[in-house]
């Protein structure tokens, strides 16, 4: 059983033993936590919450929303729905914060608490500190009878969420009606099977082929969006002859697309063709975090933009996104973070206006790939021993790359001229991630083998 506690939420194996597991009592404790948190910050005593489909998810719900009831706080429950649109929902009922009961790409053991601000967003590192400290210590009293919260159930937030997506100036709903595309989706049994096609109704899409779009949380393969587990929406776009295919993980917040031939279009490339259209309708800058492929600075260069890396993880991505006003950012992982919506990853946005984009240039998916810069990327792994000061190691090979252009905002980042590696220790084992990506495969696999090299040549 594992349960991990960090920045991005309380997440963790559903069962075991409290601290070892994501058991009701790691629930409640973590719930009430944030709760007190969050109506001290603000003096709101109203949250949102919603769920992914996975199975334990109605357990999960039922013990957030007593336990928040049990302080004091209101609760808009909106059921079985997405994290962008808990995200647009927290400002709209002007709430305190919300909570996503999500394991996002995880497997179906696993579940979540990601936690938002007033704003809808993710909350920082600091307030996630705060929220697990003070949820180890139950240094709070519960409400008396007369003072727990009351729940508001909202069914109206895919509608609401489709709407505003329509009615951005980019997307153009004609446009994609009139291209007449067939469309594949597989949206792993969860809320995306539900938002998806509805969005692509609401888009004047008349064909849409669904695979495992019941949203009953039995994930019929591994749920992150990768080329591996997409086997059945490759076989369903050749065999019904789509134009193109639409995959998104099980909180809908990671998109990616298959070309017509059955290939993926590549999730890197998720931000870097929607950026394309922005860009060319919208002048400004770009981020993505440091981990994503050097196409979105191209094409940004291309537009007349200035393109960031911010550190991995999306708190970090939109820090950085309005401190340089990004017009469009996000991450390679299928994130795409439009501001002209909300500051947060939006797999809706992004199928609308990719499909406006394709509307408009009247190509097939696999030509527009063609058109896009052309990079490859390799991700590897060291396991070290949990003694070794992984911190140390990564100063080492800082100086022996000093007189090249690198970055240490998370890790180490070495930009050559043709190709980039990162280096990331993981929070959770001892292990250092090696991203690397060139013009070819073979080029980014070699220089990232380079390194491997050097680092247990530093080891010894």
């Amino acid at each position: 059983m594992t349960l991990i506690k960090s920045i991005s939420g309380i997440r963790g194996t559903i069962g075991g033993r409290s601290g070892e597991g994501l058991t009701p009592i790691d629930i409640v404790k973590f719930t009430a936590a944030y709760g007190k948190i969050i109506v001290n910050q603000t003096g709101i005593n109203k949250i949102v919450v919603g769920r992914d489909a996975r199975v334990s998810g109605e357990m999960v719900s039922n013990l957030v929303i007593g336990t928040l009831q049990s302080i004091g706080v209101d609760v808009i429950d909106l059921g079985l729905s997405t994290t962008p649109t808990v995200e647009i929902a927290v400002p709209k009922e002007n709430a305190g914060g919300g909570i996503i009961l999500t394991a996002s790409h995880n497997p179906g053991q696993w579940n979540a608490l990601k936690l938002l601000n007033a704003k809808g967003e993710f909350i920082n590192d600091a307030e996630g500190q705060e929220v697990l400290a003070l949820g180890e210590s139950l240094d709070f009293d519960f409400a008396e009878f007369e003072e727990l919260g009351q729940v508001t159930k909202d069914t109206s937030y895919m509608q609401k969420h489709i709407d505003d997506v329509l009615a951005l100036d980019l997307v153009d709903a004609e446009a994609v009606k009139n291209a007449n595309f067939k469309i594949a989706v597989d949206a792993v049994n969860s809320t995306g099977g539900l938002f998806i096609p509805a969005l692509l109704e609401a888009l004047g899409v008349e064909t849409i082929y669904k695979i495992h779009c019941e949203p009953d949380g039995k994930f019929q393969h591994n749920p992150e969006p990768l080329k591996e587990n997409l086997t059945d929406l490759s076989k369903a776009v050749l065999e019904n002859g789509a134009d193109l295919g639409i995959a998104v993980d099980p909180d809908v917040d990671r998109l990616v697309f298959m070309m017509e031939d059955g290939d993926l279009f590549g999730e890197e490339y998720t931000l870097v063709a929607v950026s394309d259209y922005i860009l060319q309708h919208t002048k400004g800058n770009t981020v993505s975090n440091l981990s994503s492929t050097r196409a979105l600075r191209d094409v940004t260069v291309k537009h007349g933009g200035q393109y960031f890396a911010a550190a991995v993880g999306e708190v970090n991505v939109v820090t950085k996104m309005k401190e340089v006003q990004a017009v469009i950012g996000g991450e390679g992982n299928g994130g795409v973070i439009y501001p002209a919506s909300h500051y947060g990853r939006d797999s809706l946005v992004g199928v609308a206006i990719f499909l406006t984009h394709l509307a408009k240039l009247g190509k097939k998916v696999s030509e527009y790939r063609a058109e896009l810069p052309q990079y490859f990327m390799s991700k590897n792994k060291i396991t070290l021993t949990p003694e070794l000061d992984i911190d140390d190691l990564l100063a080492k090979m800082e100086d022996k790359y000093k007189h090249e252009e690198h970055s240490t905002i998370d890790g180490l980042k070495i930009d050559f001229e043709h190709e980039w590696v990162h280096l990331r220790k993981s929070n959770t084992e001892p292990i250092i991630r090696i991203y690397s990506e060139g013009p070819t495969a073979e080029a980014a696999e070699s220089i990232a083998q380079k390194i491997i090299a050097e680092i247990e040549e530093i080891i010894k």
